[in-house]
């Protein structure tokens, strides 16, 4: 398997810190409430995950995920302006305001949403792949899934059904270790979460290091090649993440603390992959601070491009309700 050269590591490099400042100045938005709703969710800490896994992914592959979708919504690609509209319920948003920070797609993007029910969406995800599997694109579906969501009876549901027709999907759960305000030892009778894969007779491709881009980006890789040939993948992408539940959560730092420092400083993403740039390639610290300055532009003018941006109308509302013949 060939290592990812230089150009490909900087630009992993790009979109992990583009969706690092931009969760960050999502949660001063929410705080100063040009972000409104009961929730939040943030992506910061898990961003290797998503990020590796979408870089092993074709274009044309599907990609699907729960409500913790901004980050990944950036790594396929998304218009970064258009999801900050969206965010902020505005016209110009991806979903013309009418979604929210939950609801993201892009149907040019392969990118099938972020949904706000829990484990909601792995039914939708084994449909996705049913029909790449009928039609024989060729095409992978990677869905994403949230360690409290592996206890869920939808989970369930779509893992069998997957494997009893074995369809073309990497199902990624991406165990933060806390489901909510729950530790997984305390929610699961089986806290390795990959070994689920065995009840189903599919693939388990073990526990993958999810701070480690390059580790999730191998792991992914081999599990599409295997899925598009054989069927289901389940993977186990340890991570970890730097906000609570929601940003409404204001007692996670502070319950967590220790563990909390201790992946900050030395098991960030961005800190991981920046290490593995500076000692592989000299004198690559000038490229790695223009990076990290032309994503804060990018933050910057979608920020003020949502709040710029028209609310929605009476007409907008009641928009694409029905079908025009």
């Amino acid at each position: 398997m060939a290592k990812p050269n230089k150009e490909t590591l900087l630009e992993w490099y790009r979109q992990i810190v583009l969706i690092r400042l931009f969760e960050t100045r999502c949660d001063e938005l929410y705080q100063d409430k040009k972000i409104t709703g009961v929730y939040l969710h943030l992506y910061s800490g898990h961003e290797a995950v998503g990020v590796g896994a979408l870089g092993a992914l074709n274009p044309d592959d599907n990609v699907i995920t729960a409500y913790r979708d901004h980050g990944i919504a950036l790594a396929r690609g998304m218009d970064p302006n258009a999801i900050m509209a969206e965010m902020m319920g505005k016209k110009t948003g991806v979903s013309g305001g009418k979604g929210g920070s939950m609801h993201l797609a892009s149907r040019e993007k392969y990118f099938w949403g972020g949904y706000a029910i829990v484990g909601g969406h792995l039914p939708l995800a084994a449909g996705i792949a049913l029909e790449s599997h009928y039609n024989d694109t060729g095409a992978v579906t990677l869905s994403f899934i949230g360690d409290g969501a592996s206890n869920n009876g939808y989970f369930h549901e779509a893992l069998n059904m997957s494997a009893i027709w074995d369809l073309p999907v990497i199902w990624v759960i991406e165990n933060n270790l806390v489901g909510m305000g729950t530790r997984v030892e305390v929610a699961s009778g089986q806290p390795e979460l990959h070994k689920r894969a065995i009840a189903y007779g599919m693939k388990d491709m073990g526990r993958v290091d999810g701070q480690d881009v390059v580790a999730v980006h191998e792991c992914v890789l081999e599990a599409a090649e295997y899925a598009r040939k054989n069927g289901p993948v389940l993977i186990e992408a340890m991570t970890y993440r730097y906000k609570g539940h929601g940003v409404s959560d204001r007692t996670y730092d502070i319950r967590f603390q220790e563990e909390l420092q201790e992946y900050m400083e030395h098991k960030d993403p961005i800190g991981i992959l920046r290490k593995r740039l500076v000692d592989n390639y000299k004198n690559i610290e000038p490229q790695l601070e223009q990076i990290e300055k032309e994503a804060e532009k990018v933050v910057e003018d979608a920020t003020e491009y949502a709040l710029s941006s028209p609310v929605p109308t009476y007409e907008d509302l009641i928009s694409n309700v029905y079908v025009e013949e």
